[in-house]
């Protein structure tokens, strides 16, 4: 792939970074507000210090500071999946671009996301000691860098199984080593449980369920709209090919017709 195709890609796959962007802030804000907004009215009443100046108004926090947080997250993301993307393409089956795109973004979804979520799930405001905000954030990190490694060798792991025991097989044992490695990785990493005892369980769950959705919307409609684009981009004489195909057939029929009604 040359060095034009490359940056062709790249801004494609942020312009569906950013139209997937625009999805996932209608999720955010639709469910994600009301669990923050629960927490930070929990983290006030039990707070003993009241009267301090607020350096961000909650109602610019909500608005402005979400859309410009998750649009931002949408370009960066979704130039660095462009560029994963143009290293899969070919390099994991007999894939085309719709297909590379989606495998790169649910790839990209359990890798960057899922994975680190059930070792360490987020919290809404006011859950969590702020003298071990910096060692949770590292560990958080830490997390996600295993699990890309981790995913990324059980796709070299499953191409060379692919020879001797078949793509299914492969496929099958490929993931099961990604699980268990894993898993290992769970058991090592230390843990955290620092809810206070009296913070309601539902805003908890609601707020993790719409930190989910923001990352499932956000990765299938990127894969949705960067796979349109990039097919549009890599095999623009498909439908080119398609519509001679359609021209030629209807030309064929009007000369046999011709000669039908001649003869």
């Amino acid at each position: 792939m040359n060095s034009i195709s490359v940056r062709a890609l790249l801004v494609r796959g942020m312009i569906a970074g950013l139209i997937a962007g625009v999805f996932a802030l209608a999720v955010a804000y639709t469910l994600g507000e009301s669990p923050v907004d629960a927490a930070i009215a929990f983290e006030e009443s039990h707070s003993h210090e009241h009267g301090g100046e607020e350096l961000v108004s909650r109602a610019m926090q909500s608005t402005a500071g979400l859309a410009t947080g998750v649009l931002v997250f949408g370009l960066a993301i979704g130039g660095i999946a462009a560029l994963a993307f143009c290293v899969a393409l070919g390099r994991i089956g007999r894939f085309g671009p719709r297909a590379t795109a989606a495998l790169v973004a649910l790839g990209a979804l359990l890798s960057v996301y899922v994975v680190p979520y059930l070792k360490y799930p987020p919290n809404p405001p006011a859950v969590g000691d702020p003298e071990t905000i910096g060692q949770r954030t590292t560990l958080y990190f830490l997390m996600i860098l295993l699990s890309v490694l981790l995913a990324v060798a059980a796709v070299i792991l499953g191409k060379r199984l692919a020879p001797r025991l078949g793509n299914w097989n492969a496929t099958a044992a490929a993931t099961a080593a990604f699980v268990v490695a894993a898993g290992l990785a769970f058991a090592f990493l230390p843990s955290f449980n620092e809810v206070p005892k009296d913070f309601p369980a539902t805003v908890i769950w609601e707020f993790r369920l719409a930190t989910l959705a923001v990352q499932v919307v956000f990765w299938a409609l990127f894969g949705l709209a960067f796979g349109h684009l990039a097919e549009r981009l890599l095999t623009p004489g498909a439908a080119t090919a398609s519509g001679e195909t359609g021209t030629a057939s209807e030309g064929t029929g009007t000369a046999s017709r011709t000669t039908a009604a001649a003869g």
